[in-house]
């Protein structure tokens, strides 16, 4: 598995982008489902570069490398699933209103078809699940969602991301049940950290 870690910029290359997305959709397997044996140990083999999302990856791979299956799984429960509810709620809904399945997930909704998007059959999450909208944001920097157009990942950053997914990551790295999902947590709070600010910039 190769993350690149490249901070979100106007005008970057290919490759940069590519780097972007990677660490996306590494974040949106984490938090749909708990990691096998298999992911562990992709994840296990990263480096980072020195830079503060680097260290991030170097956490993370280490803990990869100490985690147990088994243990990660009763941690994901723990945190997302629980009895009745987890510890946390990664809803944008929830982040930005208090509640589920409120004016954020129509939103969302809209934008989503909009963008020719549909929900697969026999998934019961709601769409502003955080695994959810950074899946979204891979396809769309990479290519394989939308068509195309300049700064549709930036649009869907700032309408469905950028106001919550920060602070849920911070959460999720301060959590109680958190072991290896701590490591997750400071990797994603780096990452929206440094995509909140190069968004910042003038396109």
């Amino acid at each position: 598995m190769d993350v690149g870690i490249h901070p979100a910029a106007s005008g970057l290359d290919r490759e940069t982008e590519l780097g972007r997305a990677r660490v996306y959709a590494l974040l949106g397997l984490l938090l749909a489902r708990p990691a096998d044996a298999g992911l562990l140990g992709r994840i296990g083999a990263l480096g980072g570069d020195g830079t503060r999302l680097g260290e991030a990856l170097d956490a993370l791979a280490a803990a990869a490398r100490e985690a147990r299956v088994e243990a990660v799984e009763r941690e994901f429960h723990d945190l997302f699933i629980g009895l009745g509810r987890g510890e946390l709620l990664p809803y944008a809904s929830y982040y930005l209103t208090g509640f589920l399945h409120e004016r954020p997930l129509a939103k969302l909704r809209g934008d989503l078809a909009a963008l020719g998007i549909t929900r697969a059959e026999g998934v019961a999450e709601p769409e502003d699940h955080i695994a959810t909208l950074c899946e979204v944001m891979a396809g769309l920097i990479e290519g394989s969602l939308g068509d195309g157009a300049p700064g549709q990942d930036r649009r869907f950053f700032e309408r469905h991301l950028g106001a919550w997914a920060e602070r849920f990551f911070g959460d999720l790295e301060e959590a109680r049940a958190a072991r290896f999902y701590r490591a997750v947590g400071r990797l994603g709070r780096a990452f929206i950290a440094i995509e909140t600010e190069a968004f910042a910039l003038p396109a």
